[in-house]
């Protein structure tokens, strides 16, 4: 590795900053005017001398006049040119340098003057003789030291280097950023760690085997990859799956996000990678981590009108080059972690450099369970609690949004001074992490009360009379979050879904606008996220998913994420108004089948309202009592939930709050 650190220009710089001022004291040093023991005497007898300093070991004075008689000289003779360093002087400067003989006869003088004037004001003082070269000597000791504090508290310190090391020289900043763990970094989580993520685990302790016993593989002629890239949602456990490879793999890891590559100076980032990939092969085997890569990853493109000498695309071409040049006797890895792995370059993608891909989807029921053990292990629990429960009750929680609801469940305990963390508080923070925190004390009118409990009885009645829609298990009328009403519900894990499953979810959202134009015959604006939702739903079946007859079975959906840098679209103007037609089509259509259903079942509609306005939380038990048991879902008959918040949905955005918005 090149450890050439460059010419450094600070000393140079201080020399010449110190030669300077050495050399305008020195040519000032004349600039103060002489005066003799006679013109000293008449200047004192006029009243114009305010003080003189005496310095007796050199038969010198300094003379300092009065303000008007400095004004009265300054009248008559030219302004003096002050030097480069003269506002650096803090010692006032003598207007006369005084030259006497005897020192005796010149104190007798001087008090014989001031006896015969009693008006005179003249001070004496006396002094230590003044030596020039102890003068410039501590003037140059004051200059280098400020100089010094500059270089090391601010200077190094804004390049980002620090005892010697790369990054202390101003033409050094392109050393890498990475944090190295080594034996003496000891990382602390392993895959015992890392709930779930079977198949993710098994792919990285595959590279791990491969760096401790490479001769496993190579011997028989293979070829370890690259590049693995962690790909999935976030929150998913993406980062926390390499801290583990860095905890079990016992060799040097470099750790570095993509942002670390970035900087204001062109040529930086391309410098930083070339030093990266030169210190992972002097410590070779080595792993480098590099999280959040899309940051310089992004696929070049037309649309990206940067210019010629882009910063980003420099990076990513020296990236493209330093992980192609490897030999297999390097063993060096690249792990990297994105989220938006569809806008990243496919020169980037191509077998070589990222071999292998593996997704890191959202956890499945068996590996929340296994997640909650992790997190529940360090906290205080219930006998009652039971890991199974709290794995159904969060479908579509990520491993983070499952360790926020133990934490929070934690909290909610600690405020309600309970000993150990009941089944309650997990319910009461999972709804308090989708929902939002509750407002019992939000003052309501009586009439948007009544509105708020049939929109939401609507939302209720609909979902549990259609097949496919998810069946609401928890309906609320109270304030939570920015939401006058919510509903909860307990949506099918499923991988496919049908036409007609989506048509039966778009009916049960429109089921809260239908009920306030069944019953008050007009409706209000608190169907807006309803209405955005259905919107997003019927354009994807349009447009996306090819389940419409008139379209047909065409898709428009770009995968690349190429079509965000287009400006036009890839239909003509004819498709786009027929897409809109059918998106319109599709959601009256189920509008109207919604209100067909609630004017025929209008007295349990208004049985299950009742019951919300006196009750303000309903569960899964008040809908049985109304509707009966749903025929067509035994599975709810298997897994009761009794007196509990309901289990929640797959996303936040199952969540109905059709009141989120009134206030607009």
């Amino acid at each position: 590795m090149n450890n050439n650190k460059g010419f450094n220009w600070f000393f140079p710089i201080m020399i010449v900053v110190v030669f300077l001022f050495f050399f305008s004291n020195m040519s000032g040093s004349g600039d103060t005017n002489t005066l003799d023991e006679e013109g000293f005497y008449e200047l004192m007898q006029q009243g114009k001398v305010q003080n003189v300093l005496i310095y007796k070991d050199t038969e010198k004075a300094d003379v300092f006049l009065t303000k008007a008689a400095k004004d009265e000289m300054a009248a008559k003779q030219k302004p003096k040119e002050k030097g480069p360093f003269d506002s650096f002087n803090f010692k006032p400067q003598p207007d006369y340098n005084l030259s006497f003989g005897d020192l005796q006869l010149f104190l007798e003088k001087f008090d014989k003057i001031k006896q015969e004037n009693p008006a005179i004001a003249t001070k004496k003082d006396y002094g230590v003789g003044k030596n020039p070269m102890t003068e410039l000597l501590f003037t140059a000791l004051f200059w280098i030291g400020i100089m010094a504090l500059f270089y090391f508290v601010i200077f190094r310190k804004m390049m980002g280097g620090g005892g010697g090391g790369p990054g202390g020289q101003i033409f050094s900043i392109g050393k890498s950023r990475a944090k190295l763990f080594d034996e003496k970094e000891k990382v602390q989580v392993t895959f015992k760690d890392v709930a779930g993520l079977e198949g993710a685990k098994e792919e990285v302790q595959e590279v791990v085997d491969f760096l401790k016993n490479s001769d496993k593989y190579t011997k028989l002629g293979g070829k370890i990859p690259k590049g693995v890239l962690l790909v999935g949602p976030p929150g998913t456990g993406k980062t926390l799956l390499a801290k583990a490879v860095a905890g079990e793999a016992k060799v040097p890891f470099f750790s570095l996000s993509g942002s670390d590559f970035v900087e204001m100076f062109v040529g930086v980032g391309a410098s930083r990678v070339r030093d990266l990939f030169a210190q992972a092969k002097l410590k070779s085997p080595a792993i480098i981590f590099i999280d959040e890569i899309d940051a310089i990853g992004r696929a070049r493109g037309k649309g990206n009108f940067t210019g010629g000498n882009d910063e980003r695309e420099n990076t990513l071409n020296q990236l493209l080059t330093e992980m192609d040049g490897f030999g297999t006797d390097t063993n060096v890895i690249i792990l990297a972690a994105t989220n938006r792995a569809d806008i990243l370059d496919k020169a980037l993608m191509r077998a070589g450099r990222f071999d292998r891909s593996i997704y890191v989807d959202l956890p499945e029921l068996h590996e929340r369970k296994e997640i909650f053990d992790v997190h529940l292990a360090k906290i205080k629990l219930a006998d009652n609690i039971d890991r199974e429960f709290l794995a159904k009750q969060t479908p579509g929680f990520s491993g983070a949004d499952i360790a926020n609801v133990c934490n929070e469940a934690a909290l909610i305990a600690a405020r309600n001074s309970h000993e150990a963390v009941e089944k309650q508080d997990f319910l009461d923070a999972v709804d308090r992490i989708i929902g939002g925190l509750e407002k019992k004390n939000k003052a309501i009118k009586p009439s948007e009360k009544r509105r708020v409990a049939y929109h939401e009885a609507g939302h209720a009645t609909i979902s549990w009379l259609v097949e496919h829609a998810a069946p609401l298990l928890k309906v609320t009328i109270v304030p939570r979050g920015r939401s006058l009403g919510a509903a909860w519900y307990l949506p099918e894990e499923r991988q496919l879904t049908t036409t007609e499953q989506m048509y039966d979810e778009i009916c049960a959202t429109l089921g809260g606008r239908a009920a306030e134009q069944t019953i008050f015959g007009n409706i209000s604006t608190g169907a807006l996220s309803d209405l955005e939702r259905v919107t997003k739903q019927a354009q994807a079946m349009v447009t996306i998913y090819g389940l419409n007859d008139k379209i047909g079975n065409i898709s428009y959906y770009d995968s690349s994420g190429q079509s965000e840098y287009s400006f036009g679209k890839p239909y003509s103007d004819q498709t786009a108004k027929m897409i809109d037609e059918e998106i319109s089509k599709i959601i009256e259509a189920q509008y109207q089948r919604a209100l067909h259903i609630l004017s025929t079942n209008k007295d349990k509609l208004d049985a299950l309202a009742t019951k919300l306005l006196e009750k303000e939380v309903i569960f899964r038990e008040d809908l049985e009592e109304v509707f009966g048991v749903r025929a067509w879902d035994p599975e709810l008959t298997e897994h009761p939930v009794s007196n509990t918040h309901a289990e929640t949905p797959e996303n936040p955005e199952d969540i109905i709050a059709p009141e989120s918005n009134t206030q607009l």
